[in-house]
C-alpha cells in the first residue's frame, strides 16, 4: 500500500527541534520508578503536563506525559475518553495521597482505549518526572545537532571531491541509512547510491517525484510513504529538471536539514555556469542602477504580482541561505542584513536575515529551521508596501514564535450583509465551545487584560490564559495580531 502527499513535507520546525522522547526511555530511568501498566513504551512524549481537573480536556495541547493523582477522578472512562481525544500521548497517575493504588477501572479504560498508563510510585514527584523527559530531550537535541553537523561537514568534504555528484549522493544515503537517487527530467535514474529498496518503493518514489515542478503549481518537493519506507523528493534549483529522491526506513528531525544541504550542493554542481535567466536578472539590475523605474524592471523578471518573504534563521551554514531559496523556489533571494559587518563577516550572535521574492502563486510553507514573515500579494508599483508588510509579518512571527505569519488585511469588518456577516461568523467560531466564545468576548473588550478578564469572569487569570491559548490553537490564529483581534470581534458580535 503506497501512500503519498504531493505538498512539503511536515517537519519539525527548528534546527533541529527536540525530538520527542520514547515513554520507554522515562521508564527506564530506575530512579524514578515508573511501572507501566497500559498501553505501549513507544508513546512519543513531547512535554508533561500536571492537572487535576475533573476534565483536563480544555488544557491540553496534543502529545503530553499527563500527570494527576485523580483528586477529582469519578468516571474513568470518560475521564480517559476526554484525555485522548485531546491527543495525549499517555497518563501518568499518582498512587497516594488519593488512591493507594491505581484504580482498576482506569486500567481497563486505558487499555481498551489504547492509552499508555503508568504508575507514579509515593516517592517519585511529578516534578522529577518533568526533569528526567526535559533532561531527556536535552540530550536527544545535541546529539541530533552532532548528527547534522558532522553530516553537513561530510557532505561539503563529497562535494569537493574529483565526481562530486556521486559522492555526495553516497554521503548523504550513509548518513540517513538509505538510498538517494538523482532523476532526470525524465523521471529516469541518473545516479544512485545506498542499499537496493522493494520494487515497490521504488516504484512509489519514481511517482512522488513526477509530481514536483516544474507544471504550475508543482510543489518543489513531497513526501510519503511505499514499501514500508519514508519517501521524499526534491527539485533541484538548477532549472534542467532533475529532481533527488530519498527512500529510508525512518525519519529523524534533523533529516530535512541533511537532506537541504545536499539539496543546494547538487543543484550547484549540475547547474549550467550561466543560464539565460541569470542574463535577464542581470540586465534588469543594470537598468535599474542605471535609473529605470522599478515597475518596469522587474517586468524583465516574470510577470507579477510578487510575494514579498522575510525569513530570519538558518543553521548556521553557508548554504542557509540557499537552501531556503532552493526549497521555496525562487533565484531571488538578498541576504544582505544588519548582522554583517563592513567587511563582509558576520557576529556570531545575530542570526541570518534574508528577504525572497516569489511569484504570488507560488506557495510558501513553513520551513524547518527558520521564522517567515509574509507580505500580501503585489505589483512592481507595491513591492515597497510588501516588503514593509513582511517586515511587520516577522516581528509578529518572533514575538509570538509562530514558524510564519502573513500579512492579514481586515475581514469580517468588510462584510457588509448581516446574514453573510453572521454566517461567516458562525463558520469561523465554529470550533469554541460556549465557555471560551464568552472568555475570548469579555478578553477583546477588555484589551487583552488578563487580570480584568478573570476579575469580569470570576475565574482564575491563568484559567483565563488556559482558555485563550486554547482558543488561538482551535482557531489557528495569533491573538497578538490587531487584524485577527479586529476580525474575531466582529464575529463575536455578527455570531
Amino acid at each position: 500500500m503506497t501512500r503519498m502527499t504531493s505538498t512539503t513535507p511536515s517537519e519539525p520546525a527548528s534546527t533541529p527541534p527536540a525530538p520527542p522522547v520514547p515513554l520507554a526511555a522515562l521508564l527506564a530511568r530506575r530512579d524514578l520508578g515508573l511501572r507501566l501498566l497500559a498501553g505501549s513504551g513507544d508513546a512519543p512524549l513531547h512535554w508533561v503536563h500536571t492537572s487535576e481537573m475533573a476534565d483536563p480536556y480544555p488544557y491540553l495541547l496534543g502529545g503530553e506525559l499527563l500527570m494527576t493523582a485523580g483528586v477529582l477522578l469519578t468516571d474513568p472512562a470518560h475521564y480517559v475518553a476526554r484525555v485522548v481525544e485531546a491527543g495525549a500521548a499517555a497518563l501518568g497517575f499518582g498512587v497516594t495521597p488519593v488512591y493507594d493504588t491505581v484504580p482498576a477501572e482506569l486500567v481497563e479504560a486505558c487499555a481498551r482505549q489504547g492509552l499508555p498508563l503508568v504508575e507514579v510510585p509515593p516517592k517519585t514527584p511529578f516534578t522529577a518526572v518533568a526533569r528526567a523527559l526535559w533532561r531527556l530531550m536535552a540530550e536527544a537535541r545535541l546529539h541530533e545537532l552532532r548528527r547534522v553537523t558532522e553530516a553537513q561537514q561530510s557532505l561539503a568534504t563529497a562535494a569537493a571531491r574529483p565526481s562530486p555528484v556521486p559522492a555526495v549522493l553516497g554521503a548523504l544515503a550513509s548518513r540517513l541509512g538509505g538510498r538517494a537517487v538523482l532523476f532526470g527530467s525524465d523521471g529516469t535514474e541518473s545516479a544512485a547510491a545506498g542499499r537496493e529498496v522493494p520494487a515497490e518503493a521504488a516504484r512509489a518514489l519514481r511517482k512522488l517525484v513526477g509530481v514536483l515542478g516544474p507544471h504550475p503549481g508543482g510543489p518543489a518537493s513531497a513526501g510519503g510513504d511505499g514499501g514500508g519506507l519514508r519517501l521524499a523528493a526534491y527539485a533541484l534549483g538548477g532549472g534542467d529538471g532533475l529532481s533527488l529522491g530519498v527512500a529510508t526506513e525512518r525519519r529523524d528531525p534533523g533529516d530535512h536539514t541533511i537532506v537541504g544541504v545536499a539539496v543546494v550542493l547538487l543543484s550547484l554542481l549540475t547547474a549550467p555556469h550561466r543560464g539565460a535567466d541569470a542574463t535577464v536578472r542581470d540586465g534588469a539590475l543594470v537598468r535599474l542602477l542605471l535609473g529605470a523605474a522599478p515597475a518596469r524592471v522587474v517586468g524583465g523578471l516574470g510577470a507579477g504580482p510578487w510575494t514579498v518573504v522575510h525569513a530570519r534563521g538558518g543553521d548556521g551554514t553557508p548554504f542557509a541561505a540557499a537552501s531556503l531559496a532552493a526549497a521555496l523556489g525562487t533565484p531571488l533571494v538578498d541576504t544582505s542584513d544588519g548582522g554583517a559587518e563592513a567587511d563582509g563577516s558576520r557576529r556570531d550572535d545575530t542570526p541570518v536575515t534574508v528577504r525572497l521574492l516569489l511569484p504570488a502563486s507560488a506557495p510558501v510553507t513553513e520551513q524547518p529551521g527558520w521564522t517567515l514573515g509574509v507580505g500580501a500579494p503585489a505589483e512592481a508599483e507595491e513591492l515597497a508596501a510588501a516588503d514593509a508588510q513582511a517586515a511587520r509579518a516577522l516581528r509578529r512571527a518572533e514575538a509570538t514564535r509562530t514558524p510564519l505569519v502573513r500579512h492579514r488585511p481586515g475581514g469580517i469588518a468588510a462584510l457588509v450583509d448581516p446574514a453573510e456577516a453572521a454566517s461567516h461568523a458562525r463558520s469561523l467560531l465554529a470550533p469554541l465551545t460556549e465557555p471560551l466564545r464568552e472568555t475570548l468576548r469579555t478578553w477583546l473588550s477588555l484589551h487583552g487584560s488578563w487580570d480584568r478578564t478573570a476579575t469580569a469572569m470570576d475565574i482564575h487569570r491563568n484559567t483565563v490564559r488556559q482558555r485563550i491559548t486554547r482558543c488561538a490553537a482551535l482557531l489557528d490564529r495569533d491573538l497578538d495580531d490587531p487584524d485577527v483581534r479586529m476580525e474575531l470581534w466582529f464575529a463575536l458580535s455578527a455570531g
